[in-house]
């Protein structure tokens, strides 16, 4: 009797688990279903991007009049946004693709700074005429190795999850169909590069985003492992794996992941000095016990922990259970957007759950500050009437063409919704208008 009471106990434990197994094959598979399909959406949506954006170069050097020519010269900037935005939705992090994506920046940049100067009664000028005809015969030779990726892609079937397991594969040949057509981009973009050095677009530098504040000697596997060990707060590094980027890549980094149970966590660190540049965590948050302020006060110490000097909170959201912390260097007293760290806390025990410093590692350095030629007054004077000024701060911001300038920021409340309002301190321009859309401000009111 005992026998069969245990048969029938053994056999509903089989069956439980067998369930419990079948459960989690199904919800793992739905998630990479829908990174496929995610990754798929992405990559057509460039091709049709760069297709459309070729065809507007095109189109534009029809054009003889200025009326006509700056909105095209708009839109082609705003599919080149588009299709960077398409390229950073690709499992592209362990290839590096940043020629490609500078050759974007580039058109972006020439088409939008083109577009929105005086130039009188011509359209283009006739160095500008020549820019544009090369950027034409080079985006279609991009377009047209994406539209060949495209054919095998369709023709044969071809999984983007197969490119991610592709790059990931550590000391081993990389031969996927995919992987190798956007190397080809990236090596035909290379040659534009080269033969674009006699003629650089206007105001841009070959020093831009260099990550110039990474400091200290390159650091070991075993040591970024152990750093890693800290930074996941497990403690031991048997569910860690680790690998380092490609030749070519912004900057040599290790990308490093954790997989146990729940808890799944991503981050990169750079070779040189062993920071961390970016960490992601994925974990069921449970029910909030900390207050939003609680974690802020976690998200600073851990700024102060590892190094981040003058760094000042100006914007704090929930979403559910998690505290987003949005941080600016602060350099004797003007707010520099520029140097910005975003930090996510777990509001149920504080935990990190996200941070990224990418572009503070790119642009901090001390700058040379101006003293603005505009009073606070002066400049309030070219915000709407109608809007209630509750803050005020100087600022140093990125303009539309890429360029810091410094400004005073308003944050001030017209009717029912909050904006953040940039203008020039030295010459009163409107540079920036930003609607806050329910973002956690403290206002100090002032006059």
């Amino acid at each position: 009797m005992i026998r069969w009471i245990l048969i029938g106990v053994l056999t509903v434990g089989i069956a439980a688990v067998g369930f419990w197994g079948y459960q989690e094959h199904q919800e793992k598979n739905a998630i990479l279903v829908q990174a496929e399909n995610d990754y798929q959406r992405a990559f057509h949506e460039l091709t049709y991007h760069l297709d459309l954006m070729n065809d507007k170069i095109g189109t534009a050097l029809a054009m003889d009049s200025k009326t006509s020519l700056s909105p095209q010269l708009v839109e082609i900037w705003r599919l080149t946004s588009q299709a960077t935005a398409d390229v950073g939705q690709l499992p592209l992090v362990l290839m590096p693709f940043n020629k490609t994506e500078e050759f974007l920046s580039d058109i972006g940049k020439f088409t939008y700074r083109t577009a929105v100067k005086d130039s009188g009664k011509k359209a283009l000028t006739d160095k500008e005429m020549t820019r544009l005809e090369k950027l034409y015969q080079q985006s279609a030779d991009i377009k047209n190795e994406l539209r060949r990726v495209q054919n095998v892609v369709l023709e044969e079937n071809l999984r983007w999850m197969d490119v991610e397991l592709a790059l990931a594969e550590e000391g081993e040949p990389t031969d996927n169909t995919i992987v190798d057509g956007f190397k080809t981009v990236e090596k035909t973009v290379e040659g534009f590069s080269e033969s674009n050095v006699d003629s650089p677009l206007p105001g841009t530098s070959s020093q831009d985003h260099k990550y110039q504040f990474l400091k200290g000697e390159k650091i070991s596997k075993e040591e970024a492992l152990k750093r890693s060990k800290n930074i996941f707060n497990v403690k031991n590094t048997e569910n860690i794996t680790i690998t380092e980027s490609g030749k070519g890549s912004d900057i040599p980094i290790y990308s490093i992941s954790y997989r146990n149970g729940d808890k799944n966590a991503y981050m990169d660190m750079s070779q040189k000095g062993g920071h961390l540049i970016s960490l992601l965590v994925n974990r069921k948050v449970g029910k909030q016990k900390i207050s939003l302020n609680d974690g802020l006060k976690k998200a600073e110490s851990y700024l102060n922990k590892h190094g981040f000097e003058k760094m000042e909170i100006f914007q704090s959201n929930q979403y559910d259970n998690i505290g987003v912390y949005s941080f600016l260097y602060n350099q004797n007293g003007v707010r520099v957007y520029s140097d910005a760290i975003e930090v996510k806390v777990a509001l149920d025990n504080g935990d990190l759950l996200g941070f990224t410093a990418k572009n503070y590692f790119m642009n901090h350095k001390k700058r040379d500050i101006p003293e603005p030629k505009l009073s606070a007054k002066e400049a309030k004077e070219s915000v709407n009437a109608d809007v209630k000024i509750n803050e005020k701060h100087l600022a140093i911001i990125d303009n539309d063409l890429g360029k810091e300038v410094l400004t005073y920021e308003f944050l001030g409340v017209l009717g029912n919704e909050t904006y953040r309002i940039f203008i020039n301190a030295m010459n009163g321009t409107e540079e920036k208008v930003e609607k806050l859309d329910g973002k956690e401000v403290n206002f100090d009111v002032v006059s």
